[in-house]
């Protein structure tokens, strides 16, 4: 049943979030980037994975059940020292990619709880529709995470534009032998092409997050 699709995805976002906390002040294992060298070296609880770390682990996991997902990095139109990594996740059922944050254990819905996607995030918040985080929704199980602390207070800054891989895959991040290629949400204006000229500037929503082929959720 689709109810229980949706329920998948979540739980799966559940575990992740427990099993590995957040580590904003420390950078990620040496290493390949990808879930099982993430995993190993937090395994024993000693430490963390910052939310680049985390969303790459949840990516992997998702991926590894059939379940189309995305790293997207949400970045300020200026960068000083902080920006935030979240995964899109996608449901064929309802048709969009998912709002998805292992580092708060969150996704967010409208006034009605309608599951909404990235896209329709930046949308409500831009237009002064309302949105709302889940109540499940915390910080390594210690602290509670707010709608208006989390949406109103720090991702509205950091949705001014997006960033994305091309393609999805197990280390991908650390693979060279094929090479990253990038793409970039940005508004009209904005160009963020000069960080690597081999990646991809788009200010289409429909380009970016077009459905991918063959969604199995």
């Amino acid at each position: 049943m689709p109810g229980n699709k949706l329920a998948t995805i979540k739980r799966i976002l559940t575990y992740i979030h427990d099993k590995i906390r957040h580590d904003g002040q420390n950078g990620n294992p040496k290493g390949g980037n990808n879930s099982i060298n993430f995993a190993e070296a937090c395994k024993d609880g000693s430490r963390g994975l910052n939310c680049r770390g985390l969303a790459t682990v949840l990516n992997e996991c998702y991926l590894s059940m059939g379940i189309p997902s995305r790293v997207i990095t949400c970045m300020p139109k200026t960068y000083i020292n902080d920006c935030h990594v979240i995964n899109a996740v996608y449901s064929s059922t309802l048709d969009k990619w998912l709002w998805i944050d292992p580092t708060n254990n969150a996704w967010v819905t409208d006034e009605l709880g309608n599951l909404l996607s990235v896209q329709e995030v930046r949308a409500h918040l831009r237009n002064g529709q309302p949105v709302r985080v889940n109540e499940e929704a915390n910080w390594n199980n210690e602290k509670k995470t707010t709608t208006e602390d989390y949406l109103y207070e720090y991702m509205a800054k950091n949705l001014f534009y997006l960033e994305s891989w091309t393609r999805y895959g197990f280390n991908t991040e650390s693979d060279r032998e094929n090479l990253i290629n990038y793409i970039f949400l940005q508004p009209t204006g904005c160009d963020s092409e000069e960080r690597n000229p081999r990646n991809y500037s788009v200010n289409d929503d429909r380009y970016f997050w077009q459905a991918p082929q063959q969604a199995k959720n």
